[in-house]
């Protein structure tokens, strides 16, 4: 077999769609997995179904990465989207086509700034990861490239104002995909930072200001990338050789911070996609992490303490999901702001995510940094309920019962707390050291005052969870039935248990 272009794509008998040539209209910083499974998915989508006639230019934001296997294959790679929808089994194929060509500015910079001299060039899309928005004093403006993703972002829109810095419409859409608070502002903040530094001229500010937007968005969708196990079959059956396959969930959703007219003018806003651009993100992303985030969190450490080891087997579990879907429906969604249906309808999608079939999310994996994420998704839904309902919650006190059993180790091993779970198997607790060596040195308290002393650890909450009316003695119950009984009694018990 040949390797993937588009000659040997034609000759394989494919018949979906296909864009071979089009004007370069999206930049795109990151070349990975993620990305091309969602962004330029999208931008697929919209070429296709709403005339869009694009093509996105990559570039790689670090050193070494996909340039030449991209360039070999002409920008195209099979995408697979899999999973449950709307109750039904989906396997969906694609060749994604809306990709030109990758770019590594590492050698060949000055390919990166003629695509600033594209007039028809409008998008600029990144996720750099978490760490890739940072400001590095280091770089400096003549740097070839800057080390920094908004160093070179900035080098990037000062030349494009050099060139079109006169006209009005040739400002960039900048949609920041970083998984970060509020990932757009920040990323203008250090664009900002190196005008500043570098001592670029007001004018640059001006136009920065006026001609550009910097959008901040929320993204969901679990991507799984190369199928190493998979490869060599599903090649076989596409008749070609495509070392960039990618594969994710079915379930996707982009929420896009920005102003009435740019619903208007992105490509993909469009008919039945998932993308919703509103004034404000931040109650999606709070509907993110209180419920998909929060339902994981909440459900996986007594689910593993019961003997469970993946997402999808829980799922088939009566008492874990019901368990899971008591603490969402009626002490999360109760506490948020958006529609109740909407917020019915994405709690119902995270149901059948977690049942995916294709993915074997484990469990101890989401386990890992277990107390902050408790404090972050789980614990500002267990206030709420608290305030509105005077009571404490079943479900979510017990998802932090279930906590303190988990982290409930006996010796410290190559920085990892080791504890043992019901079944008799070992499993290794990772987290920030000082949370692991605080679990271990109140190991051998009796469960009033191990209970006590984790709950009221504010480092670990921001604040002394003793204080909360009720909730110590409801997490020392739960705890007190998991030492005895079981996790998986536990849950069963909350289940019978009333919630206001």
């Amino acid at each position: 077999m040949e390797n993937l272009n588009y000659e040997v794509l034609k000759e394989s008998g494919y018949d979906g769609y296909v864009l071979k040539n089009a004007p370069e209209r999206v930049l795109q910083f990151g070349e990975g997995g993620f990305l091309r499974a969602f962004v330029d998915y999208f931008f697929d989508l919209a070429n296709e179904k709403h005339g869009f006639n694009g093509k996105v230019v990559l570039v790689q934001p670090i050193d070494r990465g996909l340039t030449d296997v991209i360039n070999r294959q002409e920008g195209l790679y099979t995408l697979y989207l899999r999973g449950f929808q709307d109750g039904k089994t989906v396997n969906n194929k694609r060749v994604i086509s809306c990709v030109s060509r990758c770019i590594d500015p590492y050698r060949d910079f000055a390919s990166l700034l003629a695509c600033a001299h594209n007039p028809d060039l409008r998008y600029i899309a990144s996720n750099t990861t978490e760490a890739g928005i940072a400001y590095d004093a280091a770089c400096k403006f003549d740097d070839a490239p800057q080390s920094s993703f908004p160093g070179k972002l900035t080098r990037f829109l000062y030349e494009r104002y050099l060139a079109f810095g006169k006209e009005k419409g040739k400002g960039m859409v900048i949609l920041s995909c970083e998984l970060i608070d509020d990932n757009g502002k920040e990323l203008k903040a250090c664009v900002e930072k190196y005008i500043n530094k570098w001592g670029l001229e007001e004018g640059f500010k001006t136009w920065l200001d006026e001609e550009n937007l910097f959008c901040s968005s929320l993204v969901d969708r679990i991507v799984t990338g190369y199928p190493k196990n998979e490869a060599e079959r599903l090649n076989a059956e596409n008749g070609y050789i495509d070392n960039l396959i990618d594969t994710g969930e079915a379930f996707g959703a982009w929420v896009i911070e920005g102003p009435e007219w740019l619903k208007k003018e992105l490509p993909f806003c469009r008919g039945d996609l998932p993308v919703i651009v509103t004034h404000d993100h931040k109650p999606y992303k709070q509907r993110k992490v209180r419920i998909l985030n929060g339902a994981h969190t909440t459900m996986v450490l007594g689910a593993y303490l019961a003997g469970q080891d993946i997402v999808r087997d829980c799922m088939k579990d009566d008492v874990i999901a019901g368990y899971m879907d008591k603490a969402l429906y009626e002490e999360i969604i109760p506490t948020l702001t958006l529609p109740k249906d909407e917020l019915c309808a994405f709690a119902a999608s995270v149901r059948e995510r977690f049942s995916n079939p294709f993915i074997d999310h484990l469990l101890l994996s989401i386990s890992l940094n277990s107390v902050s994420k408790w404090r972050a998704r789980c614990l500002p839904s267990l206030k709420a309920y608290m305030e509105k309902f005077s009571s404490v919650p079943d479900c979510l006190s017990l998802g932090l019962a279930c906590l303190l059993s988990f982290y409930h180790g006996d010796r410290m091993e190559g920085g990892k707390l080791i504890a043992q779970r019901e079944k008799g198997n070992e499993y290794e607790i990772n987290d920030d050291i000082g949370a692991l060596e605080f679990f271990l040195a109140h190991k051998d308290e009796p469960a009033e005052k191990y209970v006590r002393a984790a709950l009221s650890n504010e480092s670990f909450w921001g604040e002394d969870l003793t204080k909360l009316p009720g909730l110590e003695d409801k997490v020392l119950s739960h705890f007190l039935t998991i030492q005895t009984s079981g996790a998986y009694q536990a849950m069963e018990n909350a289940l019978k248990e009333g919630n206001a």
